[in-house]
């Protein structure tokens, strides 16, 4: 018999907004001190600037809400949330939003402008559009409550990003961001290697159990894998390779089912 199909996760939608607002806000704090020469950095993103990953947070990543609840409601829901990570690796989507960011950053000289912009018509829409509103957003459409929660990746992602590219910036991580971050990628691992003969522990935020194989039903698994939430959250969007977070100690790994190598990056 074939084991029974995960449950979705649910996630509160009152704390997923204040945790998108809140690393949204953190982001607008850090991008406010950077120096011209600074923007013109590289960041680990191909060849975009720290200049053109901040006008991304701010014009794509973020406006995406306001926009598309601007937008006429879609028919119907495509897009499941533990679906999305997957419906963005997605070459030509890669493409056209490499394109998309080069053009903002060209359109938006006044980042300080861009971001307060940015903020106020988030609050104003969040405050007045119901969780189950439907929003057609470029991978599906899908619910305005599913669509947060992604936010919270788009939001975790890229605040590491420019703690990456610029030293000493420190943007700090909500909590809560951080937890629906971890929580929906480590899920959608689940997703894409159906099983249990693997548990991935990832505290204090998430375990799933993974991987195709003997069921484990009591005491220690036979296949552990267990890191800390940002060098998950780096495995599965490509910031990191297995290899290296192996040999550097960033993760552990023990049993014949627990190299999740070949099952990494999730999203690009």
């Amino acid at each position: 018999m074939p084991p029974a199909k995960k449950r979705p996760r649910s996630y509160d939608p009152v704390k997923i907004r204040a945790a998108v607002q809140a690393q949204f806000g953190s982001v607008r704090a850090a991008v406010r001190t950077l120096t011209p020469e600074q923007l013109t950095q590289p960041t680990r993103l191909g060849d975009w600037t720290v200049r053109e990953l901040a006008v991304h947070i701010a014009a794509a990543a973020v406006e995406s809400v306001s926009r598309t609840i601007d937008m006429e409601p879609p028919a119907k829901a495509e897009l499941a949330l533990l679906d999305w990570p997957s419906a963005t690796v997605d070459p030509v989507l890669a493409a056209a939003n490499a394109d998309r960011t080069r053009e903002l950053a060209r359109e938006h000289q006044d980042i300080d402008a861009l971001y307060d912009r940015t903020e106020q018509r988030l609050a104003e829409r969040l405050a007045v559009t119901p969780g189950e509103r439907l929003l057609a957003t470029r991978p599906g459409s899908m619910t305005l409550a599913d669509y947060l929660v992604t936010r919270t990746i788009e939001l975790v992602v890229h605040s590491d990003d420019l703690n990456a590219a610029v030293p000493g910036l420190d943007i700090p991580y909500d909590r809560q961001a951080l937890a629906a971050c971890t929580r929906l990628l480590a899920d959608a691992l689940a997703v894409k290697a159906p099983g249990a003969s693997t548990e991935v522990r990832i505290p204090p935020f998430a375990v799933v159990q993974c991987v195709e194989g003997p069921r484990h039903t009591r005491g220690t698994p036979p296949n552990v894998v267990e890191t800390d939430p940002m060098t998950w959250i780096r495995l599965a969007t490509g910031r990191t390779e297995w290899r290296k977070a192996l040999a550097d100690a960033q993760v552990s790994a023990s049993g014949e089912r627990a190299d999740l190598g070949g099952l990494l990056p999730l999203m690009g």
